[in-house]
């Protein structure tokens, strides 16, 4: 039980796809402009990372070594496929505002990640839970990001006025940077060392260090 609970729970934190791992970081540049697209993205991407870890695992056995790499993205790419027809028939405008996003869901590092070190390797219900806990690890990082960047570019959240425009007679004048690319870089950052201040195990090894004259060594 709790093993099961580890690989649900692990990547919300502890092993972050986003924060701790570094993955997936284009797509939380691009769609996280408002909160709606995070969530459908977070959404797509959660679902197609369980999917296809169930699959994988489900059939690890019966997969040459040789070919692994090309069924994996098959099947990955079949998901997205189903998933991106789904949106366009039922959410048409936010799936243009999601543009090619979520058809690069194929390209996801975060997405094959699992299925090769993961899913290949495992059962099928750790595999789900895998899925599913770094699926609502990105997401979560992914909603809070969005949710930043659409309040302070827009004043709004989800489409709804939570701060008083100055246009509209209050007192908050959008900060339109928000709704650039590089303000979802650093807000990421910003995330990336809160987590590691309070996670220190978290901080990587220096990969070079500098020789003092007395012999020493340091970062």
């Amino acid at each position: 039980m709790k093993a099961s609970l580890g690989y649900l729970i692990d990547p919300l934190i502890k092993g972050n796809p986003i924060t701790f791992h570094i993955l997936g970081i284009c797509s939380a540049l691009a769609v996280t402009t408002s909160l709606v697209t995070a969530l459908t993205m977070s959404g797509a991407l959660t679902i197609v990372l369980v999917l296809s870890n169930v699959t994988i695992s489900a059939i690890r056995n019966h997969i040459p070594d040789s070919i692994r790499l090309i069924v994996q993205i098959t099947i990955i790419a079949s998901l997205v496929i189903v998933i991106d027809l789904f949106l366009q028939a039922f959410a048409p405008e936010t799936s243009k505002r999601l543009s090619i996003f979520v058809a690069l869901i194929v390209t996801n590092c975060l997405v094959l990640a699992r299925a090769e070190t993961f899913a290949r390797q495992k059962p099928v219900w750790p595999s789900l839970l895998d899925g599913l806990g770094n699926g609502l690890g990105y997401s979560m990082i992914l909603l809070i990001v969005g949710s930043i960047r659409e309040l302070f570019g827009t004043g709004n959240l989800l489409g709804y006025s939570v701060l008083p425009l100055v246009e509209n007679g209050g007192w908050f004048q959008p900060l339109r940077l928000m709704l650039l690319a590089p303000s979802a870089f650093f807000i990421i950052g910003f995330l990336v060392w809160i987590i590691r201040s309070w996670r220190p195990e978290q901080i990587e090894e220096p990969e070079f260090k500098i020789l003092t004259p007395d012999g020493a060594t340091r970062p």
